[in-house]
């Protein structure tokens, strides 16, 4: 009888402990997943929820733990980037995830680089030159190489205009602002020319002679487009201030 019983009990206690096991491993996964994403508009999933009830809990957001990173996540990001010191753009990287209780190690992405934040044109950061050629490869791929450098152009420019967020990722993911990262197209592979038309565009050639928007004339585009003063064309594109 005392042996049955003792056979019980190290079965118990074997099971228990297996649950214990299981909850820490799914914390401490679910936790790795978080760290290793940067979110923004139109970003789904588990990371963030994470944010979410983050941000709910402490009474930034008072939408619904949908896991869709939809306008009321963007607003209440936003609000607590400004309360808490940090870059203002609405975008979760590594910085955010920090202030918000994680204690994210980046995961390398496509070639070993790792995305940051902070454009410059005179000290050229490894991941924003490697975020800034995912959007010329979705956006240009087909264009001339000067219309592949005027669109990282357009985009370092308003990384400088007080128009647009202050960071390369905040105007990368600013909602609806390019349609390749809508879409999912600037996540193609990245070829050596738009890499190379990234690096010239951060090094300071700017042949669009400042502009901030570019656009396809023989696509369906906004009336206000044209409203816009025309500083050239490259390739499809035509580019205006």
């Amino acid at each position: 009888m005392v042996d049955q019983f003792k056979a019980r009990w190290k079965l118990a206690a074997g099971f228990l402990t297996l649950t214990i096991v299981l909850v820490a491993l799914s914390l401490v996964y679910s936790n790795a997943d978080a760290q290793n994403k940067t979110l923004y508009w139109g970003t789904r999933g588990d990371d963030v929820i994470n944010a979410q009830v983050k941000l709910k809990n402490w009474g930034y957001y008072d939408g619904i733990v949908d896991g869709i990173y939809g306008p009321k996540t963007f607003q209440a990001v936003k609000k607590f980037q400004a309360k808490n010191g940090l870059k203002v753009d609405g975008v979760i990287g590594p910085q955010t995830w920090r202030a918000l209780g994680f204690n994210p190690v980046y995961a390398q992405e496509q070639g070993g680089r790792n995305r940051a934040t902070n454009a410059s044109r005179t000290d050229i950061n490894q991941g924003d030159l490697w975020l800034l050629s995912k959007v010329v490869m979705g956006e240009a791929a087909d264009e001339p190489y000067i219309g592949k450098v005027a669109v990282a152009a357009v985009i370092l420019n308003r990384v400088e205009s007080p128009k647009f967020p202050d960071t390369l990722a905040g105007v990368v993911y600013q909602p609806l602002a390019f349609e390749s990262v809508n879409n999912g197209q600037y996540n193609r592979e990245v070829s050596d020319e738009a890499l190379k038309a990234a690096r010239d565009a951060m090094n300071g050639w700017d042949p669009t002679g400042g502009a901030l928007y570019f656009w396809n004339p023989y696509k369906p585009v906004s009336k206000w487009i044209w409203s816009r003063t025309i500083t050239g064309q490259f390739g499809k594109h035509v580019f205006g201030i």
